[in-house]
């Protein structure tokens, strides 16, 4: 198998492992067998098991920045951002492949490589919605990154929640449920051209 398709198909196996057990509770040994090869052969790819979870984390974290990225790009009406990005978070969550967990859940964020990864999925959602509050608000950017942070922290714990504790609620109208909320709250600063 070509190095690039056997890399896919190991961290393929990976992501089931480590959503499924944690990292702590994973074992190169049950990577290996899932991916059905031997223990060196995962190793001539990843010198260790945190090489191998940073990977797979650094991916999943790509994933809810680049849907953020594009949820604040399809559109310049804003109420329909606020919806597509608070949509972008319920989408990623609602993955049957569960990579959330990585980057919401991780049993390792006392790892620093680990936290900065899990952090940077905040702070860059955050970066790119505070540019826009920013840009259409005039409002400074410490206050347009606390209201941006807060609009990232909505989604992704809502997500989660809705998850874990649906109540009957489906994925769409969970998500445009907080949308309106979120919405309700941030139209409250008009933009600079509307003072």
């Amino acid at each position: 198998m070509p190095r690039r398709e056997r890399r896919a198909q190991l961290l393929s196996s990976a992501l089931e492992v480590f959503v499924a057990q944690g990292y702590h509770s994973a074992a190169m040994d049950d990577i290996a067998d899932r991916a059905g090869v031997s223990k060196p052969v995962l190793y001539q790819h990843f010198p260790g098991k945190l090489d191998l979870y940073l990977a797979l984390l650094d991916a999943s974290c790509d994933t809810i920045i680049d849907n953020c990225r594009d949820a604040l790009a399809s559109t310049s009406d804003n109420k329909q951002r606020v919806a597509a990005t608070i949509d972008a978070f319920y989408e990623y969550v609602a993955h049957d492949t569960g990579a959330f967990r990585l980057v919401f859940e991780s049993d390792l964020t006392n790892e620093p490589a680990v936290r900065e990864h899990v952090d940077r999925v905040t702070t860059e959602c955050a970066a790119m919605i505070a540019d826009v509050i920013r840009d259409d608000t005039g409002l400074p950017d410490a206050a347009s990154r606390l209201l941006a942070v807060s609009l990232v922290g909505m989604a992704q714990v809502s997500a989660r929640f809705w998850l874990s504790d649906a109540g009957g609620i489906d994925r769409d109208d969970a998500a445009a449920l907080v949308a309106g909320l979120a919405w309700r709250g941030i139209r409250g600063y008009p933009k600079a051209d509307e003072h």
